[in-house]
């Protein structure tokens, strides 16, 4: 009987050599690659409706909002990762030369789904509360209107609200708008079976 072989652990500079020439994306993180999944079309909706929203909030302020190409390392912990949404205020600070990876947003979104979750619940929002910059953690539902804010305190803690139902408005603290559930949950339709990545 052989010996497991043991594969090699790819460097971060050989992920994102990979990941630039690729035609799929992936996350990176303790020298794996790991390929993300396509959206449903509830998730691609609710995401889409989501940028729009902030995006809209954002005009003539010193913030913008970017759809899930736009790629962040988490320096503290190595994580390079797609959120759904993200926002970044005032000038990009990019992790090299090639200005394709970002290191300073101010807001990260993701929409659950039943695949991927527990993740962002747990291991990933460990990641994201290492970077300095951030203030706010969206994590939208993908089965009811409903938004679960994550807001860093000045102590460095954070605290959780919670806004549900189409005539709900979410206040985001960190970027001086809110946003309207109504507009983030528009024209998606919550019956029938779930829809899953």
């Amino acid at each position: 009987m052989g010996l497991p072989q043991r594969v090699r652990k790819l460097t971060p500079a050989e992920y994102l050599n990979i990941e630039r020439a690729a035609a799929y994306r992936s996350e990176y993180f303790d020298g794996e690659m790991f390929a993300m999944a396509g959206g449903s079309p509830r998730h691609s909706l609710i995401s889409a409706n989501i940028i729009r929203e902030l995006g809209n909030g954002l005009k003539r302020r010193p913030c913008a909002a970017y759809e899930s190409n736009l790629r962040i390392l988490v320096s503290a912990t190595g994580l390079y990762t797609y959120p759904d949404a993200s926002v970044i205020c005032g000038p990009l600070e990019f992790a090299d030369q090639r200005g394709d990876t970002v290191l300073n947003p101010t807001l990260l979104v993701e929409v659950l789904s039943d695949s991927t979750e527990a993740y962002d619940r747990g291991k990933k929002f460990s990641h994201y509360r290492q970077i300095a910059s951030l203030r706010e953690y969206l994590l939208v539902s993908q089965e009811e209107a409903k938004i679960e804010r994550f807001l860093r305190n000045d102590n460095g803690t954070w605290t959780l609200t919670e806004a549900a139902g189409l005539e709900a408005t979410l206040p985001l603290p960190s970027l001086g708008i809110e946003i309207c559930l109504g507009e983030v949950f528009d024209k998606v339709d919550f019956s029938g079976a779930a829809e899953e990545a």
